[in-house]
């Protein structure tokens, strides 16, 4: 089990990595040191419930299985660190215009 749970941090952290290094959609600047570090807490955070709630989904599948299809269910860490990383990207944004 407890292998299991560090493969599964191992490939959320190294999807995460290789999200992060993608250029902007639109080919646009890449994202700020604060939006990846968002980025990173987040799949730490939510680590456990993309395990239980999406078990074998990757990337941003995984995400949009937890943030639209499972959001009541999440811990409160996930909670907590996907509103981190919305407010993040209404900051980049210009403050959610």
């Amino acid at each position: 089990m407890k292998l299991s749970i560090a493969t599964t941090f191992a490939a959320l952290a190294l999807a995460g990595a290789a999200f992060a290094q993608q250029p902007a959609p639109g080919g646009g600047p890449a994202p700020s040191p604060e939006m990846q570090a968002a980025r990173q807490a987040m799949m730490q955070a939510c680590a456990a419930d993309a395990k239980s709630l999406c078990d074998g989904k990757e990337g941003r599948e995984q995400m949009m299985c937890l943030l639209r299809d499972n959001a009541d269910k999440l811990s409160q860490g996930c909670k907590d660190a996907a509103a981190k990383l919305r407010a993040a990207r209404q900051a980049a944004a210009g403050g959610g215009r």
